[in-house]
């Protein structure tokens, strides 16, 4: 058994690491930059280890030490074959498993127990477990998936401001701001989109909630579309036998509003967050009893 485990959650923005000791017991957690597989393997695995590596330099540990624990690392992108296997073979952990993100959501919100979560961030994936059967939906990535993600909310907004700017479509407060941020040059939003990460285009995703919040046209009709393609997703869920639903991520409280009303009384708050599911699921596979939340 080893001495220490970590539990990983990698995001599209961040990635976030916990090392806990034989026991359980949360000993330190440190944050790196985005870990997302699919579009950037490479810089994931450094973010990976640069969290690790914090998390035991917090925990007073020398950071080294890595090499000998084992770590359960919950990404987007898990369902690839490909991405999962050129970044688990550079782990430098002693045992190591990918999960989905949405697996070490469920488990940091629901425990154990039946339900569904609907992460809501820079990408999107909906993961519902009924007894020992776990389904997941969507989780596909930015390029053919992730709909109602904040990365597909952020590009919707650029294409529908240079769309304004062309004047085929109505522009408004918001997609003139946009386009403001780019000197008024759709070449420059261009030049932004060919080389933009989906963390990127997330990051405008905010905006489009504080506008719709002033009435913004524009944002509203984002988000209602936006909105429609979550209660879709979660119709199924639903339709799965969930009678438990957790909206979890960094645009779960900006979206509850939006979403349909048949789906409100099903909303719950999540009793932990994904990187203590991922500790708890560690401490599951590689056979030590967690301590606690994080």
């Amino acid at each position: 058994m080893p001495h220490y485990i970590l539990g990983i959650d990698g995001g599209g923005t961040s990635c976030r690491a916990a090392v806990a000791d034989a026991t359980g017991r949360i000993l330190g957690r440190g944050k790196s930059g985005a870990a997302n597989i699919l579009s950037d393997p490479d810089n994931a695995l450094i973010h990976i280890v640069g969290a690790s590596k914090a998390a035991f330099e917090e925990a007073g540990l020398e950071p080294s030490r890595i090499s000998s624990a084992a770590a359960l690392v919950g990404v987007a992108g898990s369902n690839v074959g490909d991405a999962v296997h050129y970044v688990k073979e550079r782990l430098p952990f002693a045992k190591a498993d990918i999960e989905s993100d949405g697996l070490i959501a469920l488990q940091g919100a629901l425990g154990d127990s039946d339900g569904a979560v609907a992460i809501l961030g820079t990408g999107s994936i909906y993961i519902s477990r009924r007894g020992e059967e776990i389904s997941y939906i969507g989780g596909w990535g930015f390029q053919i998936g992730d709909l109602g993600s904040g990365a597909r909310l952020g590009h919707a907004l650029l294409q529908e401001s240079v769309l304004a700017f062309d004047h085929i479509r109505p522009s408004s407060p918001l997609t003139d701001a946009v386009m403001a941020e780019f000197n008024s040059d759709p070449r420059a939003v261009v030049e932004f989109a060919r080389a933009a990460h989906p963390g990127e285009y997330g990051r405008y995703a905010p905006k489009v909630f504080d506008y719709a919040d002033r009435k913004d046209p524009v944002a509203i009709a984002l988000l209602k579309a936006s909105a429609q393609m979550i209660n879709e997703a979660l119709d199924v869920v639903v339709a799965r036998g969930s009678a438990k639903l957790c909206l979890l991520g960094g645009l779960a409280p900006l979206y509850r509003t939006w979403l349909a009303e048949r789906h409100q009384p099903l909303f719950v708050e999540s009793a932990a967050d994904a990187l203590t599911g991922s500790v708890a699921l560690a401490a599951k596979r590689f056979g030590v009893r967690t301590g606690g939340q994080i």
